[in-house]
């Protein structure tokens, strides 16, 4: 197992867990700067506001994206397990 073969390895690792995350991530973000534009304009700061639409809309896009998130991560993994005995040797 070379260094190229491990950094080559790392890279991927960190880019499937960026795509996993990304779907719940910019819900959270989209929805939280909507409920803060939303409580700047009316000057409610309530803070359940915040969190209740947040929390449905991270829900929302784990439904919605959970079936790709799994396919990926099979596919991720069998792909590991193939790679396994060139990375032992």
């Amino acid at each position: 197992m070379t260094d190229t073969m491990i950094v080559e390895l790392g890279l991927q690792a960190m880019t499937i867990a960026a795509k996993m995350c990304a779907p719940v991530l910019l819900t959270a973000l989209a929805v939280g700067f909507a409920i803060s534009l939303f409580q700047s304009v009316t000057q409610i700061q309530e803070a359940t506001l915040a969190f209740v639409p947040k929390a449905a809309g991270c829900g929302a896009a784990l439904l919605f994206s959970g079936n790709w998130m799994l396919h990926e991560m099979v596919t991720f993994t069998q792909q590991l397990f193939e790679k396994l005995p060139m990375l032992l040797s």
